[in-house]
């Protein structure tokens, strides 16, 4: 398929660039590279994207995108996110054809993680 005009990187905003690399180091085992002290990209994450230093937060509530982490463990991915350092915002809860529950990393944006029903 042609990568011609799809989606192909996604940026946030990060209040402490360094914990929020530490939190998904720590939560779903994501690397990064840094450019600089102001801006930190990882790879190979289903989309490639990046942190870059700002006061401003991702969250649904103030019309940013939702990004969704697809998971094959819901209840594991849950904790991890927890264990880390997260705050789980929405817990775990059903929707037509899945699962899913919302966190914010220590930066403050929103992100969701859901699994598929099992058939």
């Amino acid at each position: 398929m042609s990568q011609h005009e799809k989606l192909n990187y996604v940026e946030f905003p990060a209040t402490n660039i360094p914990a929020t690399k530490l939190f998904f180091e720590k939560a779903f085992a994501w690397s990064f590279e840094d450019f600089g002290p102001d801006y930190t990209a990882f790879t190979d994450q289903g989309i490639d994207g990046g942190f870059y230093k700002s006061d401003l937060t991702s969250t649904s509530a103030n019309g940013s995108a939702l990004l969704v982490l697809l998971s094959n463990n819901l209840e594991n991915s849950q904790s991890k996110v927890e264990l880390a350092g997260g705050k789980v915002t929405k817990p775990i809860f059903s929707f037509p054809g899945g699962r899913r529950f919302h966190f914010t990393e220590p930066s403050g944006n929103e992100l969701a993680v859901w699994s598929k029903v099992s058939t």
